[in-house]
């Protein structure tokens, strides 16, 4: 079977609720996961939006998470520790500000990164969770290119889940 992400808040592919955007509350969305790989000893999570105007931009950082867990409430604290959550982290997205910052892109752009957004202005925002073998010997409010870094050598899968949003 397959490793999946997803959100009862929104469906893959779908807009994003306000209530999870700068629009709204700011909160991030509860997610849920099925069984992961076997050897999984830790989870991250990335959100980004690559239709940007300045390139793709960084909406959450998180990992540390433990292995055993399978989902993420609604609106975790914006803090870089995080007990609630078995010790996991937090690190600085591209505002830059520790945890979640919602979808806020400029009202009718059309985009600009990788993958472009449609018309009307809509933005993709990518949810990507990793299946980690190990922990992550990273300090709390680093950036993703230390995430990635630290990462290296230890993703067994990544689950995705992409929503939608526009102004």
């Amino acid at each position: 079977m397959a490793w999946t992400l997803k959100s009862p808040a929104f469906a893959d592919g779908s807009r994003i609720p306000v209530k999870y955007t700068g629009e709204g509350d700011d909160r991030s969305p509860p997610l849920e996961w099925t069984d992961p790989p076997e050897g999984t000893k830790a989870f991250a999570l990335l959100c980004d939006d690559p239709d940007a105007p300045r390139g793709t931009w960084d909406h959450w950082l998180l990992w540390n998470l433990p292995g055993a867990l399978r989902q993420l409430p609604e609106g975790v604290p914006t803090t870089q520790a995080l007990p609630d959550l078995g010790g996991a982290v937090q690190g600085s997205n591209s505002w830059p500000k520790i945890g979640y910052g919602g979808p806020m892109p400029p009202p009718g752009h059309p985009g600009t990164g990788t993958a472009r957004a449609v018309a009307g202005g809509t933005h993709h925002y990518h949810f990507v969770l990793y299946a980690l073998d190990a922990a992550l010997d990273l300090e709390p409010g680093a950036a993703k290119a230390a995430l990635q870094k630290a990462m290296k050598g230890h993703v067994l899968a990544e689950a995705r889940l992409m929503g939608t949003y526009s102004r």
